[in-house]
């Protein structure tokens, strides 16, 4: 049997794309053939899956967007019991995977005058498309902060909405060597012994608060800024960022290294990983951190922030955010000798929490739902 995925864009170090790609190996692993929906594709092809490129045309991104789902409506006509996977929000899907916060809550924290561009109205109308009691679109939500903001602008019966676990991967937990791949990680970036490693990891670094990390970097006292290096994994444009960098005196001690595949080494080789979000659905890499056992200062919009208060692995700065307190955090944290207390508190969290079985619960429930729709089509 065939299952559809639709997402807009692929590339191998976006969150959403990472989930995606373990669901739809999941339900391959079970012998169901896989197509995807997409307008463009970075990296390595899987083995069997049947890559359809859409392409999309329109002078905006939310006309793309458009013409894009009315584009795998026109291809799946003839295939009406085929069931469609969507990790972007559109018209027609029968299940919707929410790597994306409620786009109307973000929007009613606009002027009103964004309310009245073309670009508000037709992302309303793919989010409405999605939640409305009049769609029928089961919606997988990552983040249980978010189900009752969507409840609340579009009145989403409950048995629409399924709450998953988290989906880390368990090449992130702490592994019996981990020292060894500290020393070696730590020797191949000449960081000195007595020297401290500050990490941020992801995509979108305007909304993972990098402005806000620099600025917390730029205030160490310098005793201690002097002996802390930050690196920053992902992919982005950099260069506003290098910018703010020189302004507040710390160009020296900041490294972009882009993205990589390699990250489990480097929240080994860290001292704390700093995540000061202005906006984040879930936040995989606070997770990641955590099973690794490296302490995390992270901000509390982030969906998984409170596994880092449960786990009492470090750090969480409450909103409203202020800038002094993300501060006198990172000083505190680098300063202290709780370190192996945060990582002890955290390694023991891994193991008694599912944070693992994302994938595989939402690949089941896509299952039934195309074994169900396909013998629903047969009759």
């Amino acid at each position: 049997m065939t299952i559809a995925f639709a997402l807009y864009k692929y590339f191998p170090f976006g969150g959403l794309q990472r989930d995606f790609m373990r669901i739809a190996l999941e339900c391959q692993k079970q012998g169901h053939e896989i197509r995807v929906y997409t307008t463009s594709w970075q990296g390595d092809k899987p083995e069997g899956f049947d890559i359809k490129f859409l392409r999309s045309s329109g002078a905006s991104n939310h006309a793309k967007m458009l013409n894009f789902q009315n584009r795998i409506q026109a291809d799946m006509k003839s295939e009406p019991d085929t069931l469609l996977a969507g990790f972007n929000k559109m018209a027609g899907l029968d299940v919707y995977y929410a790597a994306d916060t409620c786009y109307q809550d973000k929007a009613l924290g606009k002027g009103w005058w964004y309310r009245l561009t073309s670009r508000y109205k037709q992302y309303r109308a793919f989010e409405q498309a999605v939640f409305s009691k009049e769609s029928h679109t089961l919606s997988l939500l990552i983040s249980p902060l978010q189900k009752p903001v969507f409840q609340q602008h579009y009145q989403t019966p409950d048995e629409r909405i399924v709450l998953l676990p988290p989906g880390i991967s368990k090449d992130c937990c702490r592994p019996e060597n981990a020292d060894v791949i500290r020393r070696e990680l730590r020797k191949e970036f000449k960081l000195a012994d007595d020297e401290k490693l500050v990490l941020m990891v992801g995509s979108g670094f305007k909304t993972k608060g990098l402005d806000r990390a620099i600025e917390a970097i730029a205030s160490l006292p310098e005793s201690l800024k002097s002996k802390t290096r930050f690196f920053i994994i992902g992919q982005d444009k950099q260069k506003p960022f290098e910018g703010l960098a020189k302004q507040k005196g710390v160009h020296d001690r900041i490294q972009f290294l882009a993205g990589r595949s390699d990250v489990p080494r480097f929240l080994l080789g860290a001292d704390l990983l700093i995540h000061p979000a202005y906006n984040e659905n879930t936040g995989t890499v606070l997770l990641e951190a955590l099973v690794s056992g490296l302490p995390v200062l992270t901000t509390d919009v982030c969906g998984f922030a409170h596994y880092i208060l449960d786990a009492e692995a470090g750090y969480v700065v409450e909103s409203p955010f202020k800038q002094q307190r993300l501060n006198q955090l990172l000083d505190e944290m680098l300063g202290t000798s709780q370190q192996q207390l945060w990582q002890g508190n955290a390694v023991r969290f891994s193991k008694k929490t599912d944070l693992y079985s994302m994938p595989e619960k939402a690949a089941d429930i896509i299952m039934t739902m195309a074994e169900k729709k396909a013998a629903a089509g047969a009759h």
